[in-house]
């Protein structure tokens, strides 16, 4: 008599999961971070709202920790971290960069104080920045054979676990992010049990899909820490309300488009260009009379399209970021005509936030990877993007989202 098959597995559905607390060390990437895990989201630039009681929607806030000391970033993670948890529960996740700039060591530390693990995985498919051998790569270069590292004090780390030094960190390969999910949950565990943390190799989006679901399902003791990327595996993997879909944006041809530039990426010169092309106002700034407040803006600079950015001709100026953004931004904030705003650089975006008096912003979605436009309490249209996102024609399609009508004109002519 042939055997009966086994009876099907009864159908289970998993649970609606709490919503998140995410911090970020910079306003760029909290944008990114909070489009990316695509439930109904609040993004705070003030530290305190960590401790908010209110649980409907996720919480992204921006710590603003990249050009503090490196003690300071590390109280600053430690301070937030200890209020989110006095709160309702909420699933944690720390933003880093893709490139492992900013205080990461110190910051991934001070998030790691009492978790069983910290799951560290910084890739980000989207961007070509991979995760092989515990070697970030970008374009499948390694990460200290590029230029990432070009406005940075130091030089690139060679690996996750120098850049990580002070934290034991161990490599998860390929192999078992890809084998079966409880391969993947029991290596975490082995991992955790020996004192170490977990950061396992990704090179796709399933890749880091594999990771956030087996956190998720080895329960709060482990935490999630990473960029976009694995933010978005996150928004993935969650069970939640969708967002609400954002009213349609009126017109605002009218308005003037200040694109403010204060990163120091080779290719924000062609993206530039391409302003410039439609007719706009370029205001290239000497870094020196920036730093010493002596810039004013030409009367001619009032247009619909006007770019403020830092000229790099004479190459970066390591450790000068800070000051060179903060005089950027109060110069954008004294603009006239209160246009709405394109800022890269997650520096030159919190300086220039910070200036006009604006702590929160409302995602209303992304233009495209890494370019989130938002909304501001009063109604103005803020655009933030990180300064090493985007293509040669970044900021024509951010304008083209904006402006439509303006830009089409213009290209036809």
């Amino acid at each position: 008599m042939a055997s009966l098959p086994p009876p099907p597995r009864p159908c289970v559905s998993p649970p609606v999961l709490p919503y998140v607390v995410a911090l970020a060390d910079d306003l760029s990437g909290a944008a990114e971070t909070a489009c990316a895990l695509g439930g109904p989201v609040r993004l705070s630039l003030n530290a305190a709202d960590v401790a908010e009681t209110a649980a409907a929607h996720d919480l992204v806030v921006d710590l603003d920790t990249r050009h503090l000391p490196s003690a300071e970033a590390a109280y600053a993670v430690r301070t937030a971290l200890r209020a989110a948890q006095a709160g309702p529960p909420r699933l944690l996740y720390k933003k880093v960069d893709s490139q492992l700039r900013g205080h990461l060591a110190v910051e991934a530390a001070a998030y790691a104080e009492g978790a069983t693990a910290v799951v560290i995985a910084p890739a980000l498919p989207a961007a070509r920045r991979t995760v092989t051998g515990g070697v970030v790569h970008v374009n499948g270069v390694p990460l200290h054979r590029t230029d990432g590292w070009r406005a940075e004090r130091a030089s690139a780390p060679r690996s996750l676990a120098e850049a990580l030094s002070g934290l034991p960190v161990r490599t998860v390969p390929l192999d078992a992010v890809r084998s079966e999910p409880a391969v993947l949950e029991a290596e975490f565990q082995r991992i955790a049990a020996s004192g170490a943390h977990p950061a396992p190799d990704a090179e796709t989006d399933a890749d880091l899909d594999a990771v956030a679901a087996a956190v998720l399902r080895l329960g709060p003791g482990f935490r999630l820490l990473g960029s976009g990327g694995l933010a978005a595996a996150l928004g993935r993997t969650l069970l939640r309300p969708a967002a609400a879909t954002p009213p349609p944006t009126p017109a605002r041809d009218c308005t003037p488009l200040l694109f403010v530039v204060g990163t120091a990426e080779p290719g924000a010169v062609a993206q530039i260009a391409h302003l410039t092309a439609l007719g706009a106002h370029h205001v290239p700034l000497d870094p020196a009379d920036l730093a010493a407040g002596t810039v004013r803006l030409p009367r001619t600079a009032a247009a619909a399209l006007t770019v403020l950015s830092i000229d790099g001709s004479a190459g970066p100026r390591p450790g000068a970021g800070r000051a060179l953004s903060t005089a950027l931004g109060a110069l954008a904030a004294a603009y006239p005509g209160r246009p709405d705003l394109v800022l890269t650089g997650g520096e030159t975006a919190r300086t220039t936030l910070d200036a006009l008096g604006i702590g929160e912003l409302e995602p209303l979605g992304e233009i495209h990877h890494g370019a989130v436009h938002s909304r501001t309490p009063d109604g103005r249209h803020v655009v933030t993007r990180p300064g090493s996102h985007g293509a040669e024609d970044s900021l024509l399609r951010i304008t083209v989202a904006l402006r439509p009508r303006p830009a089409a004109s213009a290209a036809a002519v």
